[in-house]
């Protein structure tokens, strides 16, 4: 009987946890042409989005990529964080005028309210991310 329990506890356990993950929202994402506007600019208007457009052969986005993963997690859920590669989001490039990358882009209802371009510090995009968030 106590073995019945404990394996009933432990089931019971695990479908918690699968729940949790499951309620929880994202906080990074792969974005492309066809999602971006339900991905981004929809879910702007219910939470920030932080737009990382990068390119794989491209080093200071290889540098950036890992600084921007870390402080959506940091942030737990206060953003989104959504990456776009360039190689296969020209379309997006053209529309939001990217000239540089990495650029970072900040969306809120729909729209960008600030950017930034080169892979600065990670001091400096919490500062740069905490003043966007604090107009929330």
């Amino acid at each position: 009987m106590d073995e019945e329990l404990q394996r009933i506890r432990e089931m019971k356990m695990k479908e918690m946890i699968k729940n949790l993950r499951r309620d929880r929202m994202e906080t990074v994402i792969e974005v492309n042409d066809e999602s971006f506007q339900e991905k981004v600019i929809e879910q702007s208007k219910g939470v920030p989005v932080v737009v990382d457009f990068w390119a794989q052969w491209c080093m200071p986005c290889m540098m950036l990529g890992p600084t921007l993963d870390k402080l959506a997690k940091d942030y737990n859920e206060k953003f989104v964080l959504a990456k776009v590669n360039m190689e296969s989001s020209r379309g997006l490039a053209q529309r939001y005028g990217i000239m540089s990358i990495p650029a970072v882009k900040m969306f809120k209802n729909g729209k960008v309210v600030d950017e930034f371009v080169g892979a600065l510090p990670e001091p400096q995009i919490k500062d740069w991310i905490d003043r966007n968030l604090g107009d929330s």
